[in-house]
C-alpha cells in the first residue's frame, strides 16, 4: 500500500520538559489546533502557519517555549 503524504510546513515547538507550566503550555497549544479544526481546516492547510503564527507567538508572551517552521516531506 502506498500513501502520499503532501509537502507541507509545521510549527515545532520546543518546551523543556522541566518547565513547571509544561503541560498548561501544550493544552493551550492543542486548543489552537482543535480550533482552527473547528473551522473544518487542517493543520496540513497550506495557510496553517499564516492563520496560527500570531496566536503561537501571544503564547510565548505567557509561557516559556521556542518554536521554528520546517518544510516536511
Amino acid at each position: 500500500m502506498k500513501a502520499r503524504i503532501p509537502m507541507h510546513r509545521e510549527f515545532v515547538i520546543n518546551i523543556a520538559e522541566d518547565y513547571e507550566k509544561h503541560e498548561e503550555c501544550w493544552e493551550k497549544l492543542e486548543e489552537i489546533m482543535d480550533a482552527y479544526k473547528k473551522q473544518g481546516k487542517s493543520v496540513y492547510t497550506e495557510t496553517f502557519i499564516e492563520d496560527n503564527e500570531d496566536k503561537v507567538k501571544a503564547l510565548q508572551a505567557d509561557y516559556e517555549f521556542t518554536y521554528t517552521i520546517e518544510d516536511r516531506k
